[in-house]
């Protein structure tokens, strides 16, 4: 760096610790909560208002922060995590139904590759009028909605990024899986107070409802909302003229062309679509193949675990996990039966009637692009594989498929220009090639994790600094040194 350079660089610096000082909050961080909030049991809250109004005070102190005491905090959550994932995990998996117990408890093992304090950054810009400087703001109060697939794991990640940056926040878990969000929150709330002397970060109500939530939505001292869930819920918060952070619905398509590793393919593929038995948004949801190789990939898919059903067989689990309104079985009028989300491949074989050996994470079958289980975000541990001429054909059907929610999209081959042509195609947040959907959230790729993945809004993965406000201030006709 040129000298004149790393002088205005060390200035800056200078200058955002200074003002740093300045403008904290002028609250203890050991001071009471005075709001008049009811009493909690450890950041759970009889109503909503009282759920925020505790955060709100809470928001003072933890702004108030170090950056090294904000990661007290989130060392806090993420070692109570790792400790508690078993019984976290299996309270989980028993209140919602739905998942793989081992992928609950490695989702909650996965927090230490949440970003935290270490994203928080600040920027600089000099010229002879003078110097500004760009920091990143807390929002306040937080209003973050939960999905039933991954009630804790996304709670914990939000919870990190938020306090990173400096927010609290007020959950509003989904009823069907309210009851671990709420001992979670209990578990690192008074952790988080006994040794930082701090309550409530992080609140919720002790019942979980569509009305706690709408009062989330509209509540005058919520800044911000975060949600994460089905189109419902995101329609629901963009109503609330608040601004909004939403993780979308997806139905991640993968290519695999002449050039591919099939081994590898396959591998993958069933590593990312078996996950807790496809709950993730990102998982991979139907496979389009160049048919030239589309034998060959078939026979690398049973030799990697997956179990192959034939056409009915496929047929008959398409009848009994759908149901088609009109009483006919066209894909448009296919809706998925909730009693079969997340559940095992067992439980998906014996509806097709056939026998699925202990230890299979994954099924799959042929069938036409038009097929329920190709159109819908199914959420369940079959993959289906269409056959189609060639790369092209297969781009084509794969953004067919994904209906536009720019959210995931996989490919597996060598040809670079293929790959080009299709993440151009798709424009999805996340895209994958050679490698399992999880790789884009860093579990064994170069990615970063959290659990909402900000799709219809465009902020792509959530990070600390996804809850900032932009804030300038200016230094003008000052430390001038050009």
């Amino acid at each position: 760096m040129p000298i004149q350079e790393q002088l205005v660089a060390e200035i800056a610096k200078e200058v955002v610790a200074r003002l740093r000082i300045h403008l904290q909050p002028l609250v203890s961080s050991s001071a009471p909560v005075t709001s008049g909030a009811a009493p909690s049991r450890d950041g759970v809250f009889a109503t909503v208002d009282e759920a925020v109004n505790a955060a709100f005070e809470a928001q003072k102190k933890v702004a108030a922060m170090s950056f090294d005491d904000r990661k007290r905090m989130i060392d806090i959550i993420v070692r109570i995590c790792n400790d508690r994932r078993e019984e976290l995990g299996r309270m989980e998996l028993e209140e919602t139904k739905v998942g793989r117990l081992d992928h609950k408890v490695l989702k909650l093992t996965n927090m230490r590759f949440v970003l935290g304090v270490e994203d928080m950054c600040s920027d600089a810009r000099s010229n002879p009028t003078g110097l500004c400087i760009i920091e990143h703001a807390p929002w306040g109060v937080i209003g973050m909605m939960l999905p039933v697939t991954h009630s804790v794991p996304t709670m914990a990640t939000n919870a990190i990024n938020i306090l990173a940056a400096g927010n609290t926040a007020v959950f509003g878990p989904h009823p069907s899986g309210a009851k671990v969000a709420r001992y979670a929150l209990q578990l690192w709330n008074r952790e988080i107070e006994r040794e930082m002397g701090v309550a409530n970060v992080i609140t919720t109500t002790a019942e979980a409802s569509i009305e706690a939530a709408e009062q989330i939505f509209h509540h005058p001292k919520i800044a911000l909302l975060a949600v994460t869930g089905g189109a419902g819920v995101v329609k629901a918060a963009a109503m609330s003229g608040k601004r909004v952070i939403a993780g979308g619905p997806g139905n991640p398509p993968v290519v695999v062309d002449e050039t591919a590793d099939l081994d590898h393919a396959a591998k993958c593929i069933i590593e990312g679509s078996s996950f807790d038995n496809n709950l993730l948004c990102i998982g991979e949801k139907e496979i389009f193949v160049v048919e030239s190789v589309a034998d060959a990939f078939i026979a690398s898919m049973c030799r990697a675990g997956a179990l192959q059903l034939d056409a009915e067989a496929i047929d008959r689990l398409t009848k009994t996990v759908f149901t088609f309104e009109g009483g006919g079985s066209g894909c448009a009028r296919a809706h998925v039966k909730k009693d079969f989300v997340g559940k095992d491949p067992a439980v998906l074989g014996e509806a097709a009637g056939v026998r699925v050996p202990a230890g299979t994470d994954l099924l799959f079958g042929e069938t036409d692009e038009s097929h329920p289980f190709v159109v819908e975000e199914q959420m369940m541990p079959f993959i289906p594989v269409v056959r189609v001429k060639c790369a092209i054909a297969a781009i084509s059907a794969a953004l067919k498929a994904e209906h536009g929610y720019r959210h995931t999209a996989i490919i597996h081959t060598k040809n670079v220009e293929t790959a080009t042509r299709m993440a151009r195609a798709m424009n999805t947040t996340l895209f994958i090639q050679n490698a399992p959907s999880a790789a884009a959230l860093g579990v064994g790729g170069p990615g970063y994790f959290s659990h909402t993945v900000a799709t219809p809004t465009g902020e792509g993965v959530t990070t600390p600094m996804t809850f900032t406000r932009q804030r300038q201030m200016v230094v003008g006709n000052a430390l001038r040194i050009i």
